[in-house]
């Protein structure tokens, strides 16, 4: 069947003044300062979406549901129906749905149509006619799904997604054999009965995909329809397509050793540098970027030998970010990283870099502690957490309360082999997706762990928990509501903006001892100068005036010092 008779979008809304450059912003964290002597230095390179989700992307989303006969139990069926209610106000009539149900068979629903107010009562219609039946072919549901999508005749501009939710294993076909491309495939393995290596896989497979894990056991029937929410809420605030970051060092001073980019891709290539030389550059691929959220990638430069040379600045490598919006292709100016190089050198890493680190190692130690759990020793995989529990004792940054949180629910749930199968190895492998894509997954609850949650899934997050007697906001209305966003300092090697603190201090104490010095001298009456007799006058009418300047001027300094001194603490 041909799925080429997809609904002609309207045309794009006008965007924002914003120039799309801006749209995607470079942070760079990293130490100021390196030994002339061979060293290596680690880098955090961040990309954040920082563009009003009023302009963004318009939407092509496939709704993958299965319908087998499991689904009947417990009322799961009716709970994904629920879900995709949701999903159909929350779409604009710029952006596209389509339904695939799945059970020993795939169909297609409806195509893809624009999510108009007129086709919301059409497509809830649709929705509520799906009935469980027949066994569980996740293939099937997914390549009918991809076939939608490839077959688009509308396609410029606009973004691909899935959304694929399952309750069991596979007993007809295998979904790993699927190749999604660069569609992201979203993955939402429902009850504890569900494959959650083969969700995991299929999520993993696509580029920005995610597993999610909703628990039906918690007796909550509006699970589905807020997990389901979270991702939708990524889903319309997409900024960036095909999002890349280029880094290509100067191989006179560094090359790269390492490039920590979770589970994206990482292409090795050539480059061309200043003056026309080759370098070997590094090129991550994230695919999409939400409003509000970032991408952080480590890259470890080995700095080569220059102890004959005298300090200096040296540019060790250039970055370059690309992606594509409305249809056209957005290119950054090239951002250098320059380091410091002299006989003394920093030894801690600033904290940007030392928290970006530590939640690395936290994602492997939750690997770690899985693999030990699935060789039935759970002994072994407790320990595991609970020394990287107490790792992050030492690591002072907002978000370690989360990954502390995130361990203590890990614990409990890797407690006995029972609790592992249920929820301990769903729960920390979507904790894994998690922390690879760094995108938010549900843990089997929603509003759980709220690890690289965006402001507008927290919007959407109170709205599923609503009751359903009550209207849901539309899109529009929450742009409307949507908070201005903060601009953010595009580099920060810490360093610098510490020694730049003292410094402000140590002015503001110079300050005041002068201050003081003067206002003593003024008033004093046992200078030469104001007791010869002629100066008598002049020493009446100004030294009233001279010391009150002086004390209001002492007083002001005194109390912003101190206000800055208690602000730091």
């Amino acid at each position: 069947m041909a799925f080429n008779d997809d609904e002609e979008p309207p045309p794009a809304k006008p965007g924002t003044a914003r120039p799309m450059q801006q749209q995607v912003q470079l942070t760079k964290y990293h130490n100021s300062k390196a030994p002339l002597a061979p060293n290596d230095q680690k880098v955090v390179l961040e990309l954040k979406g920082v563009s009003s989700a009023a302009s963004r992307a318009p939407l092509d989303l496939v709704a993958v549901i299965d319908v087998s006969g499991s689904m009947e139990r417990g009322g799961k069926l009716e709970n994904a129906k629920k879900a995709l209610r949701f999903i159909t106000r929350k779409l604009t009539n710029h952006d596209r749905l389509s339904i695939v149900r799945f059970d020993h068979e795939a169909a297609r629903v409806c195509p893809l149509r624009c999510a108009t107010e007129a086709a919301h009562a059409e497509l809830d219609a649709l929705v509520g006619s799906l009935e469980p039946r027949g066994a569980t072919n996740i293939q099937a549901g997914l390549e009918t799904g991809l076939d939608v999508l490839r077959e688009r005749r509308f396609s410029t501009g606009r973004a691909a997604n899935i959304m694929l939710m399952s309750d069991g294993g596979q007993n007809e076909g295998d979904a790993r054999k699927v190749e999604p491309g660069d569609v992201p495939v979203h993955t939402f393995g429902f009850s504890s009965g569900h494959d959650t290596t083969l969700m995991d896989a299929i999520a993993k497979k696509s580029l920005g995909g995610v597993y999610n894990f909703v628990d039906d056991e918690s007796d909550r029937p509006t699970n589905l329809s807020e997990t389901f929410s979270q991702v939708l809420a990524g889903l319309v605030t997409i900024i960036a397509q095909d999002l890349e970051l280029t880094v290509t060092p100067f191989l006179d001073e560094a090359t790269i050793s390492k490039v920590d980019a979770g589970s994206y891709p990482v292409d090795m290539g050539t480059a061309t540098g200043t003056g026309g030389s080759s370098s070997n550059s590094v090129t991550v691929r994230f695919g999409t970027l939400y409003c509000t959220e970032a991408r952080k990638v480590i890259v470890e430069l080995a700095l080569k030998d220059h102890t004959a040379f005298r300090p200096y600045n040296a540019n060790v490598a250039d970055v370059r970010h690309r992606f594509s919006f409305a249809g056209q292709q957005v290119t950054s100016n090239p951002e250098r990283i320059t380091i410091r190089r002299s006989r003394r050198a920093a030894v801690a890493l600033p904290r940007q870099v030392q928290a970006e680190v530590a939640r690395r190692q936290h994602a492997d130690s939750i690997k770690a502690a899985m693999e030990k759990a699935d060789g039935d020793k759970l002994e072994d995989a407790r320990s595991i957490l609970a020394e990287a529990l107490k790792a992050l004792e030492r690591i002072a940054d907002p978000m370690v309360d989360m990954l502390r949180k995130e361990l203590l629910k890990l614990l409990e749930l890797f407690k006995t082999p029972d609790a592992y199968e249920r929820q301990g190895r769903p729960s920390a492998m979507s904790s894994v997706a998690s922390h690879d894509r760094q995108r938010f997954t549900a843990r089997g609850d929603a509003e759980d762990i709220r690890i690289f949650a965006t402001r507008r899934m927290d919007t959407y997050l109170g709205q599923a928990k609503q009751p359903d007697d009550k209207p849901i906001p539309s899109a529009d209305d929450d742009v409307q509501e949507e908070p201005p966003e903060v601009p953010q300092a595009q580099d920060m090697p810490a360093e610098p903006m510490a020694g730049k603190r003292t410094l402000a201090v140590a002015l503001r104490l110079v300050t005041v001892v002068l201050s003081l010095l003067a206002f003593s001298i003024m008033a004093s009456t046992r200078t030469s100068a104001w007791n010869a007799g002629r100066y008598e006058p002049y020493r009446l009418v100004t030294a009233l005036p001279a010391r009150c300047y002086f004390l209001f001027l002492f007083l002001f300094l005194f109390s912003s010092l101190f206000t800055r001194i208690f602000k730091r603490t």
